[in-house]
């Protein structure tokens, strides 16, 4: 089968959708010898990537101060690369930019459209100007009406398809979770990366992954940790990841008088990767704005309890007093510490092992991935959708200031993004 990916976010950006849609594209590919284009957009220094199927479009790099790229979708450029590859699927994985090329394209080619609702984008204004509460409604009603357009919606989590059917979609939804390389943390090397990095042997690491961002809610988990790193010198915090909030978290342990016990290693990625979260002990995590939550099933996968509040995603991962401990998303800095506490106590964390394990198994990438082709083949050819009303969708669209900014722009940023590709050919 013939499959077309468009993302706004691919590989080599680090982040939660990336490593997605990269893993199911080589799942696709390895394991099912499927055919797939993927459409994404490009970075510094980046090359034409002809043999491996990547179509690079131009894009806005750092986007508003943040670690993403903004593609521009140039859709005349994009609908001559598909007219030649013939997709029978189209997988859209953003419901704007080339969320928006893959729309237009699979009605105009009557081909089925499927959309991963990766992310709860009301979390992620802040990146565009103008942020405001009625902005947010409406990226929500933007997403609910691309997820109305499309064949069938994949929502990582059962909270999230919940979520989905209380805004409004009617589409079909299928609940499967991004998929994890549980395998990877098999041999993973915790006692090494412990030595290398100067953490005790007999130290209790508590550990945090993922970008450090503002939507991540890392104030709350800063203060927290701060507060049970406090109740011990032989307790540490491992925390893996980079972003605009690092500085900030830096400045907060050193004022909490515990960052000789905090190691931010930055960006990892790989066995060095795994090799942190097997260094650890246990897991914390608060953010409210996943969808999935994946560094929660890689914890699991290491064998990590995980302490967490109740955000979209993570009740399907983390079971209360089970594998991990699970608070209410309006729990207290204090309700947090507190339940660290008890979490990373050396007689509970060895009951909960064996639990977070077995959890992970559910999430391996080869099993998510199965059932995302398996929903393929089942619309394979078949659409179920009647034909939009462009002339709605465009209104809807124009409606949010940060798009028409990045319309406004379009004829710059392709043009640097070419000239710098037609140097670089010289």
């Amino acid at each position: 089968m013939k499959i077309c990916m468009l993302t706004n976010t691919y590989r080599p950006h680090v982040g939660g959708v990336a490593g997605s849609v990269s893993t199911l594209v080589e799942e696709c590919r390895r394991g099912a010898g499927h055919e797939v284009r993927v459409v994404a957009p490009g970075f510094p220094g980046d090359r034409h990537e002809p043999d491996s199927g990547v179509l690079r479009v131009p894009a806005w790099q750092r986007f508003n101060g943040s670690d993403f790229s903004v593609p521009v979708p140039l859709p005349h450029f994009i609908a001559s690369e598909l007219a030649d590859f013939e997709p029978e699927i189209v997988h859209s994985h953003h419901p704007f930019l080339l969320g928006d090329a893959a729309l237009r394209w699979s009605y105009a080619h009557h081909v089925p459209l499927i959309f991963t609702h990766h992310t709860l984008y009301e979390n992620y204004t802040h990146y565009v100007p103008m942020d405001s509460p009625a902005l947010k409604r409406f990226v929500i009603h933007l997403a609910t009406a691309y997820a109305n357009c499309c064949d069938a919606v994949i929502a990582p989590s059962r909270g999230v398809a919940d979520l989905l059917r209380s805004r409004g979609v009617e589409s079909r939804i299928e609940v499967i979770p991004t998929g994890i390389d549980t395998r990877a943390f098999a041999g993973a090397a915790g006692d090494e990366f412990r030595r290398a990095r100067g953490i005790p042997a007999d130290a209790l690491v508590l550990g945090h992954v993922g970008r450090l961002a503002q939507e991540k809610n890392l104030d709350f988990l800063g203060e927290s940790v701060a507060r049970w790193l406090r109740q011990g010198n032989d307790r540490w915090f491992l925390l893996v990841g980079d972003g605009a909030r690092s500085q900030a978290l830096g400045e907060l342990f050193e004022r909490a008088g515990v960052s000789q016990r905090v190691l931010m290693t930055g960006k990892l990625t790989g066995s060095t990767l795994c090799d942190a979260y097997a260094a650890m002990d246990g897991f914390a995590f608060a953010s409210l704005s996943e969808t999935q939550g994946m560094v929660v099933a890689e914890a699991m996968a290491a064998g990590l309890p995980v302490i967490a509040l109740d955000g979209p995603g993570v009740g399907d991962v983390v079971v209360d007093g089970e594998n991990g401990r699970l608070l209410a998303s309006g729990s207290s800095v204090a309700d947090f510490a507190a339940a660290l506490e008890q979490g990373m106590d050396e007689s509970t964390l060895k009951v909960w092992r064996p639990a977070a394990r077995e959890t992970a198994c559910a999430f391996d990438r080869s099993t998510c991935a199965r059932s995302v082709m398996d929903l393929y083949q089942v619309l394979g050819g078949k659409q179920v959708r009647e034909g939009p009303d462009w002339k709605w969708w465009d209104r809807l669209q124009g409606r949010i200031e940060a798009e028409w900014e990045l319309i406004s722009a379009r004829a710059d940023s392709a043009s640097g993004s070419f000239r710098d590709r037609d140097h670089k050919a010289r």
